[in-house]
């Protein structure tokens, strides 16, 4: 009987090899593990070091502040009404003003009689064409209520001559005129007269589906601004927040906030009844015979005033103001600027002036004070 070959046992790789090259082998699989590991170790390395970077930039953003603390504020007589030819050209006039001072984020509109007549109040009404003394008072009373919310007009403007056509007027579309399901950190609101528990904040009208219980008792009918609590449930019967001053959201959130208005007696009052401590460190005339506006460079400043004049310009309403006893506008401001050199017109209207201004001055402004917060 013939014996089966015995089967051949396949030989691997490492079968194949020598002593030396086993030794070999091992040791490259050795070094290319140590190389695996610290190569892994590295990566670890470098994501640590990128979420500790990524921290210490979210600190440091929490650190700067997100507020505005400067303020721009425009100051125009109200006799450039006058030059309108019918009530309704009056009000959309007002209107083309309240537009451009809130497109470029004005803070203050103070209206001043050119004539030096005392008119601190808007008590009064228009009483037709042409009939000088009430363009200030129509022209301050059109700039507030466009500047109030939508939802809170009925609260504070009863019915008026001066907003007769008012209604008819391009919105302002500004931050705090808030629609009733935006989220909102803050929102504007009037104290109403409702019963509140003791020891609890009386109950505000912010324009949203439920009324908002405040930090404090307030009279009704004050216009507040109130911070809203983020943790409230939207299920709970009553909303809560905290009363705030009208500035809190530009200064420590840098939202634009609207504008206060102001009237003075003439445009000296402009600077002396300044609601600022001290008063404005930026001031900055307009006028046809000013210099060139491509060559100035503004100053940091923390409260800028930018003053347009009337039909006759700002020499006339020197002129009428009997506590100035120069004659040479130039002298009440710290730069007397032409805005638009070259301008094909005989005349620039205010509201015309408005807009070239403020949009001449935009990049200059953030020059200056990009400059005062790298110093």
């Amino acid at each position: 009987m013939e014996l089966q070959r015995p089967l051949k046992r396949w030989k691997g790789k490492h079968d194949e090899m020598t002593g030396a090259d086993w030794r070999k082998s091992r040791e490259a699989r050795k070094r290319a593990q140590k190389e695996l590991k610290e190569y892994i170790f590295l990566k670890k390395l470098e994501k640590q070091r990128a979420k500790q970077q990524e921290t210490i930039k979210e600190e440091e953003e929490k650190k700067e502040p997100k507020g505005r603390l400067h303020t721009v504020s425009v100051a125009l007589p109200g006799s450039v009404l006058d030059n309108a030819q019918s009530p309704e050209l009056r009000a959309y006039l007002a209107g083309q003003i309240a537009r451009a001072c809130t497109v470029f984020c004005v803070d203050e509109i103070v209206v001043f009689d050119e004539q030096g007549e005392d008119a601190k109040t808007v008590e009064g009404e228009f009483r037709g064409i042409g009939k000088k003394g009430h363009a200030n008072v129509q022209l301050a009373r059109i700039l507030q209520y466009l500047e109030c919310p939508q939802y809170l007009r009925k609260f504070f403007f009863p019915k008026h001559q001066d907003l007769q056509f008012a209604g008819l007027l391009n919105p302002l579309d500004s931050p705090h005129h808030v629609r009733i399901d935006e989220d909102s950190e803050y929102r504007e609101g009037v104290v109403v007269d409702r019963p509140s528990k003791p020891k609890k904040g009386s109950f505000v009208n912010c324009g949203l589906r439920k009324e908002v219980q405040i930090d404090r008792q307030l009279q009704a009918g004050l216009r507040v601004t109130v911070r809203l609590h983020k943790s409230e449930h939207s299920e709970s019967k009553t909303l809560k927040g905290t009363v705030v001053a009208p500035h809190v959201p530009r200064t420590e959130s840098g939202l634009y906030w609207g504008y206060t208005v102001r009237l003075a007696s003439c445009i000296s009052a402009v600077f002396a009844e300044c609601p600022f401590e001290d008063g404005y460190d930026l001031t900055i005339g307009t006028s046809e015979r000013g210099s060139n506006t491509d060559n100035t460079i503004l100053p940091s400043f923390r409260h800028m005033l930018v003053v347009f004049g009337g039909l006759q310009g700002l020499e006339a309403s020197v002129d009428a103001d009997q506590n100035l006893e120069f004659t040479d506008p130039s002298a009440l401001f710290h730069h007397y600027l032409n805005t638009c050199p070259d301008q094909g017109s005989r005349a620039i209207r205010t509201e015309e002036a408005i807009l070239i201004t403020l949009a001449t001055l935009r990049p200059k402004i953030d020059k200056a004070l990009k400059g005062a917060d790298s110093s």
